[in-house]
């Protein structure tokens, strides 16, 4: 039987929004600040209001695109959430300095899968942070893709990035509940970040996402 991975329902723009991912089994919810593309950008100061309304054990994420850590931290302290993802490259030596400065906050980086080079990248930055997130984008792009494409991507990369890495991986990209018992069985990842494939016109819709966990349950009981 495999385990059911953990949810993290991403570009919550609301107080409410939170309600109804929290009521759904999220494990976590993903705020995602000021980005060169992609949807769901909120304020700062939206995310630190929605963020005061979510108790632990759901985990928040600030989703930014900054890569220098006095940068990371200035944010970090207008927002509060207990976890950063790191949406494009971050030096090690700027990953070193952000740990000193934020002992107790959580660091997640995204890794864009787009090629055998990603699984090195991941093997590299694993040791540094508390856990990698693999997404579908391409931060080489004159304006940078880091993220909410709704693409999947090559999920025997991701697999073997899984089994390569010790620390926990969440796979993003074009999820959803047509494809996320694939998904599962093919990545085996510790947790699932979803975003496009729980909305309808812009907004999470609470139907696509009770649809979305209980494919995600099944998925994990099957024999």
């Amino acid at each position: 039987m495999i385990a059911v991975p953990r949810i993290k329902v991403c570009c919550i723009s609301s107080v409410e929004e939170a309600r109804i991912a929290v009521n759904h089994g999220a494990s976590a919810l993903g705020l995602v600040s000021q980005m060169p593309s992609g949807p769901g950008v909120i304020a700062d100061e939206l995310i630190a209001e929605i963020v005061a309304t979510v108790a632990p054990p759901v985990a928040t994420f600030l989703l930014t695109s900054r890569c220098e850590a006095d940068a990371i931290v200035e944010q970090h302290a207008a927002c509060n959430t207990s976890t950063l993802q790191l949406v494009d490259f971050v030096e090690p030596s700027e990953l070193a300095k952000l740990r000193r400065a934020l002992p107790h906050v959580k660091i997640v980086q995204v890794i864009h899968v787009m090629g055998e080079e990603s699984v090195e990248e991941a093997k590299q930055i694993a040791p540094l942070v508390d856990a990698l997130l693999l997404d579908s984008g391409n931060p080489k792009l004159a304006v940078k893709e880091l993220g909410g494409t709704g693409r999947t991507h090559n999920w025997r990369l991701s697999r073997q990035i899984c089994e390569q890495v010790a620390r926990p991986v969440f796979l993003a990209g074009g999820l959803r509940a047509s494809n996320v018992a694939e998904a599962i069985e093919s990545v085996v990842p510790f947790g699932l970040d979803i975003c496009t494939g729980v909305r309808q016109d812009g907004a999470l819709n609470a139907d696509r996402l009770r649809e979305f966990m209980q494919a995600v349950r099944r998925s994990a009981v099957k024999p």
